[in-house]
C-alpha cells in the first residue's frame, strides 16, 4: 500500500539558514518546499496540497488554500498572525521559544556594559582621552554588579532566565508581574509581588531594571515619566519586553535630563515598513551618549534558532508517527 509523503512547507526567513540542520532530521521521505515568504502568492500555491506550514504568519487566504494542513508551527513564540478561524478543523497550531538564554546574556551584557561606562570609555579613547580615574582623578568611578539589586518587570521564561544569570554576579533580585503569583523563597528572589502595588518600590531599589512584560493595553505606557523619576540617577533600564511599555517620550526626556543614568532599547516603537532602514523612534535617542541601540536583535544568535529548527523538526515527527505534539497553542475545532 502507497503512503503520501509528508508534504512541509517553510515559509519563515528566520529558519532558513537552519535550513540543512532542519531538514536532517525530518523523517525520511518527506517533501520540503520553501517558498519567499514575502511573496504571499507563492506560499499560498504552496500549502495547497501541505501538511505542515511552517511561519508565524498564516493570514486567511493562506489559511483556507491549506486545506490538508494539519500542523501550523511558528518559528518563535508569537502566534497572533495565524488566523486560527480559517483553518482546516483539526489543525494544530504551535510554537516554540529558545529565545530566553540569549535575551538573557544581552541583559546582562548591556548591564555591564552601561554600568561600568565602556561606551563612553570606548569613544573617549578613540579620541585619546584616558577616560579612568587612574589618569584622570576628575573620571567618574564606575559601578560592577556585585551587590547591586536588578529589578525584574516581568517574570516569565525571560525574566527567570535572566535572574539566574545576574545571580551569578552575586547581585540580589526582585521581580513584579501581573499575578503577583511569583514565589520569591523558590526562585531566590528578595521579594516579589503584583506589578500594580510593587512596582514603585522595585523602581526605588533598583540598580538595574530588566522590562520583559508583554505588551498589552494594561502594560502600554506602564513605566512613564512618574516612574522614572523614581529610579537611581546612576541606574539602567534594560527593554528588551515591547517598546511601548516604556514611554517614550518619558525615556528620552529622562536619559537626556540624567534622570536614569542609561538605558539598552532592543525593541523599539517604530519599525521599517520594509527593508532595512527606518527610525525607531520619534525621538532621537541616537543623539544620547548614555543609550546602547540595538535593532531588536536581543535573541537573534545561531543557537536560538538552531533549537528552534529542532524543536519544529521534533513536531514534524511526532506528527508522522502520529504521537502527541508539543508546545501546542491551540487547536482548530474539529
Amino acid at each position: 500500500m502507497n503512503t503520501r509523503a509528508l508534504r512541509v512547507v517553510m515559509a519563515d526567513a528566520s529558519i532558513k539558514p537552519q535550513r540543512e540542520r532542519l531538514e536532517a532530521q525530518l523523517p525520511e521521505g518527506t517533501v520540503t518546499d520553501w517558498p519567499d515568504p514575502r511573496d504571499p502568492a507563492a506560499v499560498e500555491a504552496a500549502v495547497a496540497d501541505a501538511d505542515v506550514l511552517v511561519s508565524g504568519q498564516c493570514p486567511a487566504p493562506i489559511a483556507t488554500a491549506g486545506k490538508r494542513l494539519r500542523l501550523v508551527h511558528a518559528a518563535g513564540a508569537g502566534t497572533d498572525r495565524i488566523d486560527v478561524a480559517a483553518l482546516p478543523p483539526g489543525t494544530v497550531v504551535a510554537n516554540t521559544h529558545h529565545h530566553e538564554e540569549s535575551i538573557a546574556e544581552y541583559a546582562v551584557a548591556s548591564a555591564v556594559l552601561l554600568h561600568r561606562g565602556f561606551l563612553a570609555q570606548d569613544a573617549a579613547l578613540r579620541r585619546d582621552t584616558w577616560d579612568s580615574p587612574a589618569y584622570d582623578p576628575t573620571a567618574a568611578w564606575r559601578d560592577s554588579l556585585a551587590g547591586s539589586t536588578v529589578g525584574f518587570v516581568g517574570f516569565g521564561h525571560i525574566g527567570r532566565t535572566a535572574w539566574q544569570r545576574f545571580a551569578a554576579f552575586g547581585t540580589r533580585g526582585i521581580a513584579v508581574t501581573g499575578s503577583g503569583s511569583t514565589d520569591a523563597a523558590a526562585e531566590g528572589l528578595a521579594w516579589a509581588g503584583r506589578t500594580d502595588t510593587r512596582l514603585p518600590a522595585l523602581l526605588a531599589e533598583s540598580d538595574t531594571v530588566v522590562v520583559s512584560a508583554p505588551h498589552t493595553p494594561a502594560t502600554t505606557g506602564l513605566i512613564g515619566a512618574a516612574a522614572l523619576a523614581r529610579m537611581k540617577p546612576t541606574a539602567v533600564l534594560v527593554n528588551v519586553g515591547r517598546g511601548p511599555v516604556v514611554d517614550q517620550h518619558a525615556l528620552h526626556d529622562a536619559l537626556r535630563e540624567r534622570t536614569i543614568g542609561a538605558a539598552a532599547i532592543d525593541v523599539w516603537y517604530q519599525y521599517p515598513a520594509a527593508g532595512h532602514h527606518g527610525a525607531p523612534a520619534a525621538h532621537p535617542f541616537h543623539a544620547l551618549d548614555n543609550v546602547l541601540m540595538t535593532p531588536h536583535s536581543s535573541a537573534l544568535t545561531r543557537q536560538t534558532f538552531q533549537r528552534r529548527a529542532d524543536d519544529i523538526a521534533a513536531n514534524i515527527r511526532r506528527l508522522a508517527a502520529g504521537e502527541q505534539l508539543q508546545r501546542v497553542v491551540t487547536v482548530t475545532p474539529a
